[in-house]
């Protein structure tokens, strides 16, 4: 079945693209998730989507972010992703648009190939989902990410990357050659015969990356701080952040290059004891968000469910305008990728209040944001502000009944 979303305001849509670059206006699925077939249209507005669990919002979300770097807001398998009774392929495709130019971006596994993920811009095959990277940008909160604050620091590192990556592309790219380097030099080290010089070599690439990570990490953290304020407009808690890694705190008394250096030569120091350990035991892989509440002075791990969930959506809106604030100087002169906010279960944490200053934190965004829900009255306060859809049984239709 398709079902496609009418009276597209121009006008409007215009006015929001033209501030912050292009906008989703139609999205197709097949057999993806519940979805047996989906031929979607958005006008630009935020979308507010509500529907009763299990009628296929956060499958949609999970779509859209799949246009994008990276393994989708569920970090799903491949094989997760074709819909049960379908052909066994999966296809996700979405047309974006300025206002004057369209661009298709697509990405799907074939019944043949489930294990290989096909990724295509404007109909020409990309390397992969990095490719998306230069082209868009996604940050999304999801109910999966609700214990941040009180699971280990990997989620937390995850999260920051997330972030991290809406600014610099480069930043993944960064990453998986840190993580690489880290294996080989990890194999390495559990061989009888070793290959000294390879070791060096892989401990150069460690470091070298390393502090790019850190680096990168410091920056967006400094960039949270400045945005904070503004993000949570006295409706959000404000968070005090900080970094704490070996690098990260090297960075604020040395020059990158000398860190290079000494990360370099404290891994070759420390290269039995990362044997015996079955991994390397320092670096930025090791390092860890600290999020304080700066009303009540109280670690966030310590504060009620309620808090940390507001401090969640406030960190997520303070990086958005912190992208926001952005110029086409901070890009070498090109513009930035447009940013699409995700957005899942996230007004029913939420009382009345709080929902209206978080729709309308979103407005003054201005970036195109998806947002889910159980009940529809949950958006009432939006009103023609967004467009509503509601979900059920893998179908997705444009209501004006809100």
């Amino acid at each position: 079945m398709s079902q496609t979303a009418t009276n597209i305001n121009t006008d409007a849509t215009a006015a929001l693209t033209a501030d912050v670059g292009a906008r989703l206006v139609r999205l197709t699925l097949n057999d993806f998730r519940s979805y047996a077939h989906a031929d979607i249209e958005f006008d630009g507005r935020p979308a507010a989507i509500a529907g009763a669990n299990g009628a296929g919002k956060t499958n949609l979300l999970e779509a859209i972010s799949l246009i994008g770097p990276g393994r989708g807001l569920r970090r799903a398998r491949l094989d997760e992703l074709p819909r049960i009774g379908g052909s066994g392929g999966w296809a996700v495709a979405a047309r974006f648009s300025d206002g004057e130019d369209v661009r298709g971006f697509g990405v799907g596994a074939t019944a043949e190939r489930p294990d290989r993920r096909v990724c295509r811009i404007d109909g020409v095959s990309a390397s992969g989902p990095g490719a998306f990277s230069q082209h868009l940008r996604f940050m999304w909160l999801t109910p999966a990410q609700d214990r941040l604050f009180m699971e280990g620091a990997g989620d937390r590192r995850r999260f920051l990357d997330r972030m991290t990556l809406a600014h610099d592309p480069a930043h993944a790219q960064t990453s998986a050659a840190y993580e690489q380097a880290m294996r080989q030099r990890q194999r390495l080290l559990e061989e009888r015969a070793r290959d000294e010089g390879w070791l060096t070599a892989l401990e150069r690439q460690m470091a070298e990356t390393g502090v790019a990570l850190a680096a990168a990490r410091c920056a967006m953290v400094s960039r949270l701080a400045a945005a904070n304020v503004a993000a949570g407009a006295d409706a959000f808690p404000t968070a005090d952040l900080a970094l704490e890694g070996t690098l990260e705190a090297a960075l604020s008394v040395q020059k990158p290059t000398e860190l290079e250096d000494d990360f370099a030569g404290l891994l070759a120091e420390n290269r039995r004891r990362d044997a015996e350990a079955g991994r390397a035991l320092t670096g930025p892989h090791r390092s860890d968000l600290l999020v304080v509440h700066r009303g009540k002075g109280t670690p966030a791990r310590l504060c009620s469910t309620g808090e940390q969930k507001a401090l969640l959506i406030g960190l997520v809106l303070a990086a958005a305008w912190a992208l926001r604030m952005e110029t086409e100087s901070d890009f070498g002169g090109r513009k930035p990728a447009p940013l699409i906010l995700l957005l899942d279960e996230i007004a029913a944490h939420l009382d009345p209040s709080r929902r209206a200053a978080l729709f309308a934190i979103i407005d003054d965004l201005g970036f195109q944001t998806f947002v889910t829900g159980t009940d529809k009255e949950l958006f009432t306060a939006w009103g023609e502000r967004a467009q509503h859809f509601a979900a059920c049984d893998g179908v997705l239709a444009e209501t004006t009944n809100y």
